[in-house]
């Protein structure tokens, strides 16, 4: 027993001299020891924060450097233009809002599908009107020619025609590919998520539309990012204006498209686009210039629904209607106050048939000179878009959304590194630590114990490593507990639970190890 009690004190001596040997400042991860696993990362830079790249690195700027090989004419290794790679850290960031978009999703009640990658070209093309040439096509496979998915919206109309559903609430989260000219601090980039929702089925009018706007709401609230606002138009109302001010039935879309760009470039711009390039009379230009600067709430609605020219416009007035009552519907869900009505949004894509929204930021958005971000999610509504697909001509009504999951990550980190909030690249709840030589087994017992509970648990990769190196590695990678053993701890049945932000440690049998750790990670 005085053995026993000798092995203790020399344990609590050799904590106390741990203690004042393990650095003050547990924040700072990049200097932990290189030769542990406990140190298993590989030797940073003196720029490399938390394990990141270093700011400016190739991969940060997603292929800037020099095309093939660099000035000595050797190949350099670089990603391709418009994509980047994700450190560790960056994927902590990206999995937070990942996690709230999904929760929000799953409150909605919606079931997940999952599409190809790539489609054939035929179902792709005549569906995204001007910007169908941004869609990469690929080389003959087989006899059957394909391009890569440019949104997940068109697949998911394809899998409904061609599974014959009649209603479903779904949600996609994957990769789409776009040619477009790359902006990486803005979040743009020619490989990129797209987070979308959907409502496809015949229900009664704008309340599948109201819960879009809701949907849109809580995911931006939740996220933090700032004040936000929440455009709406509807392609009838824009319809009803083009026909009014004298535009030709058949410059409907491709006048559409210019109107779109009124986010991007000044009215004098757009209009130019109309004139020069679409062929449109300039006084026609002129009126329509008139009505697509106008932005309000309902007040404008009222407005513009007694206006001489729009009045005798049945396509204009269905439009008003169904914003009056999408105001009304979202007031009674509580997420009015972020709409706008909108008469510059136009949703550029072909397929858009009724209510169209977007959502922007209005706050934390300082880019430099690539300007800011710009729209983090938008959709609307797409009556005839199955039907395109069915053999039959049968069309189900569906309305939807899709969030910009790069752009809102750009803000969100942006945002988490300038209130130096510290997220953890690893979601590991206990290092196990061994404080002698030859104990590899009774680490190897201790971690499938944990384990075998569910408990997110690593430990060294060496057979002897220092217990200095492993309680630097756990505060660096802000591992909440450590399980400490050491002779005197197996002989006893006993284990040392430390708390790694307070280094203060508890002695508990083994046999309790499971539930005290579960109730030490339920009160952090």
């Amino acid at each position: 027993m005085s053995s026993l009690l000798l092995s203790s004190q020399m344990d609590n001596q050799l904590s106390d001299l741990v203690n004042k040997e393990l650095k003050v400042d547990v924040a700072a991860p990049n200097k932990s020891p290189e030769n542990d696993k406990a140190g298993n990362h590989s030797k940073r830079t003196e720029n490399d924060k938390d394990g990141n790249h270093s700011k400016g690195s190739q991969n940060e700027k997603g292929g800037s450097q020099s095309k093939g090989k660099g000035k000595s004419g050797k190949f350099v290794l670089k990603t391709p233009k418009g994509t980047r790679d994700y450190g560790p850290m960056e994927m902590a960031y990206r999995r937070e809002v990942f996690n709230v978009i999904y929760s929000v999703f799953h409150m909605h009640g919606a079931v997940q599908i999952e599409t190809p990658v790539f489609e054939l070209k035929d179902v792709l093309t005549g569906k995204y009107g001007e910007d169908s040439k941004l869609i990469y096509d690929l080389e003959d496979q087989g006899g059957e020619i394909l391009s890569l998915r440019y949104d997940l919206t068109v697949p998911f109309a394809r899998y409904v025609a061609m599974n014959k559903i009649d209603n479903i609430k779904r949600y996609h989260v994957a990769r789409v590919y776009r040619r477009d000219s790359p902006a990486m601090t803005r979040g743009r980039y020619r490989e990129f998520y797209q987070c979308d929702f959907d409502i496809a089925g015949q229900f009664d009018a704008m309340i599948p539309d109201a819960e879009c706007v809701q949907l849109v709401h809580q995911v931006l609230s939740k996220l933090g990012l700032g004040e936000f606002t929440i455009k709406i138009n509807h392609r009838k109302i824009l319809d009803g204006v083009f026909g009014s001010c004298g535009v030709p039935s058949e410059k409907f879309r491709p006048i559409c498209s210019a109107v779109d760009k009124l986010d991007k470039s000044p009215w004098e711009e757009v209009r130019k686009e109309m004139v020069d390039e679409k062929g449109l009379d300039e006084e026609v230009a002129d009126k329509i210039g008139n009505y697509v600067k106008l932005s309000g709430r309902e007040e404008l609605l009222e407005t513009l629904a007694n206006d001489e020219l729009l009045k005798s416009s049945p396509s204009a007035q269905a439009g008003f209607a169904d914003l009056k009552l999408l105001f009304q519907y979202c007031k009674s869900l509580g997420c009015a106050e972020h709409l706008v009505f909108d008469m510059g949004l136009a949703r550029g894509l072909d397929y858009y048939t009724g209510v169209i929204y977007e959502a922007v930021l209005t706050a934390g958005q300082n880019f430099g000179e690539e300007g800011p971000v710009g729209s983090v999610a938008g959709g609307g509504r797409y009556d005839g878009l199955v039907g395109m697909f069915d053999p039959k001509k049968k069309t189900v009504p569906c309305v939807g959304l899709s969030f910009g999951i790069e752009r809102l990550f750009t803000i969100y980190e942006q945002k988490m590194r300038a209130e130096s909030n510290k997220v953890r690249a690893t979601q590991t709840e206990v290092f196990v630590v061994t404080a002698c030589k030859g104990m590899v087994h009774e680490r190897l017992k201790l971690l499938g114990l944990l384990h075998e509970a569910g408990i997110k648990a690593e430990g060294s990769y060496k057979n002897n490593p220092k217990i200095l190196n492993q309680l630097q590695y756990a505060e660096d990678n802000k591992i909440p507990l450590v399980a400490l053993i050491g002779e005197s701890e197996v002989e006893a049945g006993v284990v040392k639970i430390r708390d790694t932000v307070t280094r203060e440690e508890t002695t508990i049998k083994r046999e309790e190890l499971v539930e005290t750790v579960r109730q030490k990670l339920g009160g952090l």
